[in-house]
C-alpha cells in the first residue's frame, strides 16, 4: 500500500533547537543538584515548564536519568525540535505533522495488560511500572524505512527488565506489543481497512538482547505524546516501524505474530525488518539515509551500526527473510 508522505522535516535551521542547548540544560540541572526536581529547573529555563510540569506527568521528577554510554554515543545529536515535530504515528494521520493532534492523547491513567504464556496474567499502571525499574538514558541511532534518520537520547529501561517482571513461561518464543485503541482520539483508527490496533513483536532472544529498550522519555523529559508516550519500544538495529508506540498490551506466545505493516504488505514490511543497506525496499534503495536537519545523504550501516551487539542473533536464521 502506497502512502504519500510530505517532507515535513525540511525545516529552516532557524527553527531547529541546537544540540548544545539540550546538553547545556542537562549540565545546568546537574550542577544545581535538581535532577530529581525538574519543576524548579523549569523556572530557570523558560520554555520547559509545560514539558516538565509534574501536574501534567507525575513521572517528571524521574528525568533526566543517568546516561549509559556502553552502546556508544553517536553524533551529531538531532535537534529536539525536529525529532518531536517530524513523526510517524499512524493512529493520528499519515503525514509527518501530527504532533499537534497527538496532544489529545491522555497518558494518565495508563494501564499495561500482560497475558499469554506467563506464570500469571496481570495489569499494571505506568507509574507502578516505573517504580519497579531503573531508568537510564541511551543515545541511539534511529533509521526509518523511508530513509530518514535521527540520533536521539531516549530514557527508559531494558526490555529484559520488562520480560523478567512479566515472568513468561519457558515455552514462550515471542513477545507481542500493541498500541492503545481509542478511535475517538486516534482518528485514523476509524479506517477499518487497516488492521488496528498497531501490533509489533520481537523474538524472545531479540527482546533479551542488551540493546532492546523500552523508552519512557526523550531529551531528558517524559516521552512526548507524538513520540509514543508513555512508553514505546526502541530496537535501534531495526527499521523504525518496528518500534511500537503507546503500548497497552504485552503478550507472550509461541507463534510468530503477524504485525501491523506485515499484515498490510508483507512483501515490503516483514517481521524481522533489520536494517541492511544492501537489501532494497521494493520501491527504493536503503543504501543511504538523510538525517533530519541535514541536506546531505550518508551511507546506511548494517544493523544501523549495531552489528557487534546483534549479528549473533541471526547466525542460525539464514533461511528467514531478515531484512524486510
Amino acid at each position: 500500500m502506497l502512502i504519500k508522505r510530505t517532507r515535513g522535516w525540511e525545516l529552516p535551521e532557524s527553527k531547529a533547537t541546537p544540540e548544545s542547548h539540550y546538553l547545556n540544560r542537562r549540565e545546568m540541572v546537574r550542577s544545581m543538584g535538581l535532577a530529581a526536581g525538574l519543576g524548579a529547573a523549569s523556572l530557570a529555563l523558560p520554555g520547559l515548564a509545560m514539558a516538565q510540569d509534574k501536574s501534567a506527568d507525575p513521572s517528571a521528577g524521574l528525568y533526566p536519568a543517568k546516561r549509559n554510554d556502553k552502546y556508544g554515543v553517536p553524533t551529531p545529536m538531532t535537534a529536539e525540535k525536529l525529532a518531536t515535530t517530524y513523526n510517524n504515528f499512524y493512529e493520528f494521520g499519515t503525514d509527518k505533522s501530527i504532533w499537534r493532534d497527538a496532544q489529545k492523547l491522555e497518558v494518565r491513567p495508563w494501564t499495561i495488560k500482560v497475558d499469554g504464556m506467563v506464570e500469571k496474567p496481570f495489569e499494571i499502571g505506568i507509574d507502578d511500572l516505573l517504580a519497579k525499574v531503573q531508568l537510564e538514558e541511551r543515545v541511539y541511532r534511529h533509521r526509518c524505512v523511508e530513509t530518514w534518520s535521527m540520533i536521539v537520547p531516549w530514557t527508559g529501561f531494558p526490555v529484559r527488565s520488562l520480560v523478567e517482571l512479566c515472568k513468561p513461561l519457558s515455552s514462550a518464543k515471542f513477545i507481542v506489543m500493541k498500541t492503545l485503541s481509542k478511535p475517538s482520539v486516534m482518528r485514523e483508527q476509524r479506517d477499518l481497512l487497516y488492521p488496528w490496533p498497531y501490533t509489533e513483536g520481537l523474538a524472545m532472544d531479540e527482546a533479551m538482547n542488551d540493546l532492546a529498550f523500552i523508552a519512557t522519555g526523550l531529551y531528558g523529559k517524559p516521552m512526548p505524546k507524538q513520540n509514543g508516550a508513555p512508553l514505546r519500544l526502541v530496537a535501534p538495529w531495526k527499521y523504525g516501524f518496528k518500534n511500537v508506540k503507546s503500548i497497552v498490551s504485552v503478550e507472550f506466545t509461541d507463534k510468530k505474530p503477524k504485525t501491523f505493516w506485515e499484515g498490510l504488505q508483507s512483501s515490503e514490511y516483514g517481521f524481522w525488518a533489520n536494517v541492511n543497506p544492501e537489501v532494497a525496499h521494493p520501491r527504493w534503495s536503503q543504501a543511504s539515509e538523510k538525517p533530519l536537519g541535514s541536506d546531505q545523504r550518508i551511507p546506511t550501516l548494517l544493523y544501523n551500526g549495531y552489528a557487534e551487539f546483534v549479528a549473533g542473533l541471526y547466525a542460525d536464521r539464514k533461511a528467514e527473510k531478515l531484512f524486510m
